[in-house]
This record gives structure tokens, C-alpha cells and sequence, in this order.
């Protein structure tokens, strides 16, 4: 007889944002005559830029021809995107990387689930609180969170990220073995300055942990002063795996493709003692069970690094932080407590009053008809919070400014 994983069976009710589409679609059943505004769910809205579409033409054209067509990539990615990031995203900050330690995948969200595949199953976690979902739910998966009780899982170290402490996590009393970051923050839209990220950097060294690093929103870093890389950090080559994406820079959530920088200096150890390289590791779990990213969307990904790329991926950036700094602005001047949306395109808003977050997100709903995330959908210290995304066209987040400031009178 075939056991089913039962720590599929842990898992509460279903991803964050299915319940969201639940209940959205719920309202529009009955009230099919309004137009519902989503500032929820962080899709973007903006057309591929033109030298995107321009390589992305070029490469089907190629894949027409039987000179010039290609089957099966490497799994790693194309040297010629490879290259391309090492000398746009790393070098012009310092960092030298290798090729060989970058992996091209089809976007952040499967990497940053699936890393945790190739550490043992008992090590423990810490995370920032509140947090992207996936990272937690992918090692329940693998039985690796313990139990869930009052909202928490037993062997989850949270680290929460709140008003009152600046939304700066504190470093752990104890030793902790992998630890998941992400700044940008999704959700809170905070940064973490290099201060900061050097003290996680040294207690890694420490206390040899791995730090998980989702750098997904590094393009939207508006301040100078703020990392976009761990690896600007020294020795964080040591101890330090970063995940990139090209869904939120570029635009690519439809076309698929990012990538993880795991670096040949890190490594982790057996229960003998031996010290074992994560990049072959990490190699070899691709190999297996990854057959590379298409070679259409890796030629897109590697126009955005031309010159004319370049400066049309900057324009649509400039674009959802022009709606990031009117939601701030309108938000603010309506007397909510408004964090982020400076250095991210995620705004994190108080909720009037404590109100619980599933709360606020049904008035706002059945209000404004405008949709938020509920904060606590993303960890405990969520709760009295929702996130509201800039990804939405400018006329839309002019239209749920307006309805919020009607609906709350």
C-alpha cells in the first residue's frame, strides 16, 4: 500500500493567496456590478519592455531555423546569461563570482522552495517574521517545522519584524542552522541596512549556519546606502545562498526566469565531520530534476542588461514607485500608519484600531471594493497589517486611494 507525506496534511487550509482568489471571487458573484480593485497579490501590470520583446522575437525566429535551433540547455543556464549577470548585477558592486556558481531557473519562488532539499531534514529554522509563505511551507513539507499551534511552528525559530523594533530582526540567542532573509522585505517593504546584514553575516560565520537570501526586489532599492547583494558583505561567500528574479524587475512573471548565485566556498558538513561543497550539491539536485530554463526567456532575460534595456526596465521600476510614494502619500494623509514602499514596491499598513487583519481585508473588500493580503497570512506578527502592492496601473491605485478615503468617510 503507497503512504501518502502526511506533512502535506500539517499544512492550514490552503497558500495565502488561493484564499484570497476565494473570497475576491465570492464578492464578485454577489456584486457582480462592481469593479474590484486588487492591490493584493503582487502581479505585475506593465508590458515587457520593447528590448525584451526584440530578443524575445529574435529568439523564436532562431528556434525556427534548423542552423540556429536549440533542445535541451545546460541546466545551469546559457554562458551568455551567465555572464551577463556576473558582469551587470555583481561586478559593478564589487562582488566577483564565478559562472559556475550561478544557476538559472524559471523565478525565485521554486529555488527559494526547493533549496531546503538538499540540507537534512532536522536541522532548524529561523525566519523573520512576518514572512513570504513558501519558505516555511516547503519545509513543512519535508517535516521539518514541527507542529502548528497558536499560529506558530514548534520548530520554527520567529524572529518578528514589527513597528517597535523597526521591523530590524534581532539577532537569535542560540544557534540557529538555516536562516531565511529577504530584503527587500516582501511583505513589509522594509530594507536592512549593511550594518545590519554584516551582524547575520558574522553570526553565520559563528555559528556555521546557512543564510538563505531572497533578493528578489533588490532593483527597486531606491537608497544608496543599502545593499543589494549579501555578498558585499565579507565572508558572506562563506555562509550565504542568494536568490535574484527577473519577475518583478522585468516584468517576467509570465515569461519565467531568475536565478541562484550558490557560491563554491560554502559548505556544510556530515554527521562524520566531512565538509561538503553546496554547489555540487546543488548541481547535482538540478541535474536531476531540473531541465534548464527555456532559451527564449533566458535571451529575454539577458537584454534587459543592453544598454536600451537597461533604461526601459528603469522606466517601468520608476513607475511602480511613482504608485508606491501616491498609495504612501494618500494612505498617510487619510491617518493610516504607513512602512515600506520607499525601497520596495510593498506598502505595509496598520490597520485602524487593531482590527485583525481577515477583518480589514472583508471591510475593505465589501467597502472600497478594494483588495489588500492580510499580514497575518504571512506569519504572526503579521497580524493588525496588510499589504498592498504598487504593481497596479496608475489610474487603478488613483481610483483605490479615492474609494478608501470615501469608504472610511
Amino acid at each position: 500500500m503507497a503512504l501518502i507525506n502526511e506533512h502535506f496534511l500539517k499544512l492550514p487550509g490552503n497558500y495565502l493567496f488561493q484564499d484570497i482568489a476565494k473570497r475576491v471571487k465570492a464578492y464578485k458573484v454577489s456584486h457582480p456590478k462592481k469593479r474590484v480593485i486588487s492591490l493584493g497579490i503582487g502581479d505585475v501590470t506593465r508590458p515587457l519592455c520593447p528590448a525584451v520583446i526584440e530578443a524575445m522575437h529574435k529568439a523564436v525566429e532562431e528556434m525556427a531555423t534548423q542552423a540556429t535551433f536549440r533542445g535541451y540547455g545546460p541546466e545551469r543556464g546559457y554562458d551568455f546569461l551567465r555572464e551577463a549577470i556576473i558582469k551587470n548585477d555583481y561586478l559593478t558592486r564589487g562582488v566577483h563570482l564565478d559562472k559556475d556558481e550561478i544557476f538559472v531557473n524559471d523565478g525565485a519562488k521554486s529555488d527559494t522552495g526547493n533549496i531546503q532539499e538538499i540540507v537534512r531534514w532536522d536541522n532548524n529554522i529561523g525566519v523573520t517574521d512576518p514572512i513570504y509563505p513558501v519558505y516555511i511551507d516547503s519545509n513543512v513539507m519535508i517535516g521539518r517545522a514541527g507542529v502548528f499551534e497558536n499560529g506558530k511552528w514548534s520548530n520554527v525559530a520567529y524572529m518578528p519584524c514589527t513597528a517597535e523594533n523597526d521591523f530590524v530582526p534581532q539577532i537569535p540567542d542560540h544557534r540557529v542552522d538555516m536562516i531565511y532573509l529577504c530584503y527587500p522585505n516582501n511583505p513589509t517593504g522594509t530594507v536592512l541596512r549593511k550594518e545590519e546584514l554584516r551582524k547575520w553575516v558574522n553570526y553565520a560565520l559563528r555559528n556555521d549556519s546557512i543564510i538563505f537570501y531572497d533578493a528578489a526586489y533588490e532593483a527597486y532599492i531606491q537608497d544608496e546606502d543599502i545593499p543589494h547583494s549579501i555578498y558585499e558583505i565579507r565572508g558572506a561567500r562563506k555562509v550565504a545562498i542568494e536568490f535574484r528574479s527577473y519577475s518583478k524587475t522585468a516584468g517576467f512573471t509570465g515569461v519565467r526566469c531568475g536565478y541562484t548565485v550558490v557560491p563554491k566556498e560554502l559548505t556544510a558538513s556530515t554527521i562524520d565531520g566531512r565538509r561538503i561543497a553546496l554547489n555540487q550539491i546543488w548541481d547535482r539536485r538540478q541535474s536531476t530534476k531540473f531541465n534548464g530554463t527555456s532559451y527564449i526567456s533566458q535571451r529575454a532575460a539577458e537584454a534587459i542588461y543592453t544598454p536600451e534595456g537597461k533604461e526601459q526596465v528603469k522606466a517601468t521600476i520608476a513607475y511602480y514607485m511613482e504608485n508606491a510614494c501616491i498609495m504612501r502619500t494618500e494612505l498617510t494623509k487619510l491617518g493610516f500608519q504607513v512602512f515600506g514602499g520607499e525601497n520596495a514596491p510593498y506598502l505595509w499598513v496598520k490597520t485602524p484600531n487593531n482590527t485583525p487583519s481577515w477583518k480589514f481585508f472583508e471591510e475593505m473588500l465589501y467597502g472600497a471594493s478594494v483588495v489588500c493580503t492580510p499580514g497575518v497570512g504571512f506569519g504572526p506578527s503579521g497580524e493588525g497589517y496588510v499589504r498592498l502592492t504598487s504593481f497596479g496601473e496608475r489610474e487603478d491605485c488613483i481610483e483605490a486611494m479615492k474609494r478608501i478615503k470615501e469608504w472610511i468617510g
